[in-house]
């Protein structure tokens, strides 16, 4: 051998030894070693030289990309022997849809590959990483690796965030306009039922933020925010409704209240006679005490206990009646139209008061 890359290392009657430095792809093949005795012993071994593969190259990506165009990225490496393997991950995630082609190099030792990924931009692509990675086994298990970071552009996405689930009457509300897009979205323009916004000085509007005091019922309604950016504009809505305030009634001590009535009846005979007889309904002073609960409940009470008074001053004065209720004696006579003053009649009157007829009156 003379080469000044090949240099002996060892030689004696048992061992001859060489080293081959700066190895290149033309000291592959078939080495003999010869031992000059009777008879001559010779050795053979076949060396094996591997193609380091190159460093990876990513070719096909443009900056930016629009969401929903196709985007084709190619991997390549050469110099490779064998030939070297590629794989390819996106946000350290393999893909493994992908198109791989082995060429062989000029020289007829190593090989060229490359590998295509293809796929559609997509929002959720933004800022996401693509590698390309070579495996080959003179790279002693550290691969050789190539990425590229994906800039996509979209356009926003809207949503409305409320403060408050469930508005009152008198209450406040924030709504907040969230955007997301790429290029970043111009100031949102909010709107009220297809027009602008009815009462600027309770309906201020800050950034993306709009905020809405002292709410009522011309309040209720579809607000639209809307967002754009130079892909294109956005928006969504959200339906204000407004509701009335929930009332909610302390606890009320009822006072037990005293009820009187009334009646007087009136006989217009030689003397007069008046009677009273009085009814007091007294309820319970417990009854009512300590309840709580809506409107309704409370009117309906007070109709029950209306309703109890009425019935029994009803009762009362039925029983009043019927104890005075009778029969009564009148000084008139038969013939005693016919008189010309009270004497006459009284001389010319047929019988007595015990005969006399009998007229029945009723007071109530």
């Amino acid at each position: 051998l003379r080469d000044n890359r090949i240099e002996l290392v060892r030689a004696s009657w048992h061992e001859l030894s060489i080293s081959v430095s700066d190895v290149s792809l033309s000291d592959e093949g078939q080495y003999t070693c010869s031992l000059f005795t009777m008879p001559v012993k010779t050795s053979k071994a076949f060396l094996t030289v591997l193609g380091v593969p190159e460093k990876p190259q990513i070719t096909g990506f443009t900056s930016p990309v629009m969401e929903g165009e196709r985007m084709q990225l190619t991997c390549k490496t050469s110099g490779s022997k064998p030939a070297a393997d590629i794989r390819w991950f996106k946000n350290d995630k393999e893909v493994k849809d992908v198109k791989y082609l082995k060429e062989e190099d000029a020289n007829r030792k190593t090989f060229t590959v490359s590998s295509t990924l293809d796929f559609l931009a997509d929002r959720n692509d933004d800022g996401a990483v693509v590698s390309c990675r070579v495996d080959h086994e003179s790279l002693n298990s550290t691969p050789q690796i190539a990425m590229q970071v994906l800039e996509i552009h979209y356009t926003p996405l809207v949503k409305i965030i409320s403060s408050n689930s469930w508005p009152e009457e008198g209450q406040s509300i924030i709504l907040t306009c969230e955007s997301k897009g790429k290029p970043v979205p111009e100031p949102v323009l909010w709107t009220k039922d297809g027009g602008e916004l009815p009462d600027p000085e309770r309906m201020v509007v800050n950034g993306r933020v709009l905020s809405i005091s002292f709410l009522n019922k011309t309040d209720n309604g579809t607000y639209r925010c809307e967002a754009k950016n130079p892909i294109g504009r956005n928006s969504t809505e959200y339906v204000l409704i407004v509701h009335d305030v929930f009332n909610t009634l302390l606890p009320t001590t009822v006072i037990p209240s005293l009820t009187t009535a009334t009646v007087t009846t009136n006989v217009a005979l030689t003397t007069s006679t008046t009677t009273s007889a009085t009814a007091i309904s007294t309820r319970d002073p417990n009854a009512l005490a300590g309840q709580t609960g809506p409107d309704h409940a409370l009117i309906g009470g007070i109709v029950a206990v209306v309703v109890f008074v009425t019935l029994c001053s009803i009762i009362l004065l039925g029983r009043y009646l019927a104890r005075h209720k009778g029969t009564y004696l009148t000084n008139e006579a038969k013939g005693a139209e016919d008189a010309p003053d009270a004497d006459t009649a009284i001389i010319n009157a047929e019988g007595s008061q015990v005969n006399a007829e009998e007229k029945k009156e009723y007071f109530i």
